[in-house]
């Protein structure tokens, strides 16, 4: 699924943006996740904004497509590039910190009470983290959250279903990123 998403493939994300959008339809949280009022602020990639695809941008405008009909922004971009974390050592992964300073967020035209970030794949959360918190600088009263496309499980032994969506919580913790679950 992961090699799927970061191919760009743009009919399979225009599919599973129709399945998450048919799945807020009973899921209370997701529903107001992308509640009306609502903007989807995609979360850049490793690479420096505009060099390579943004895939966070295509799955962003996806969503807003399918039925949920929000508005994107991109007043978030990354300045330089970082490490690409799902191909470096544990230890070369880029911190919550290199993330927050190779971020720049504009300040937005209108006021964005509801900001939901959107990422293609989370692993620890460090990205999503640094990506609220360099927002926060510029949407200082936003109520921000994310979502994910695709969550890491580690060293998983054995799956029940590949489609397992969940709701958690990303938080500063001993110094780093903790995802729970």
């Amino acid at each position: 699924m992961r090699s799927r998403v970061k191919a760009d493939d743009q009919l399979w994300l225009a599919q599973f943006a129709g399945d998450v959008y048919r799945r807020s339809l009973q899921d209370r949280e997701l529903a107001e996740l992308f509640a009306r009022g609502a903007a989807l602020v995609p979360v850049p990639g490793s690479a420096r904004t505009g060099e390579g695809p943004w895939i966070a941008l295509r799955l962003a405008v996806a969503l807003s497509e399918v039925g949920f009909a929000l508005p994107t922004w991109t007043g978030l971009c990354r300045r330089y590039a970082v490490i690409k974390s799902a191909t470096a050592a544990a230890a070369a992964r880029p911190t919550v910190q290199k993330h927050y300073d190779s971020f720049a967020a504009t300040l937005p035209l209108t006021p964005m009470p509801k900001i939901v970030l959107i990422d293609d794949v989370v692993t620890k959360g460090r990205t999503l983290l640094a990506a609220a918190a360099r927002l926060r600088s510029v949407s200082v009263d936003a109520d921000i959250r994310a979502f994910a496309l695709i969550r890491t499980l580690g060293f998983a032994q054995h799956l029940l279903h590949l489609a397992d969506p969940c709701h958690g919580v990303i938080r500063w913790a001993g110094g780093d990123a903790r995802r729970e679950p």
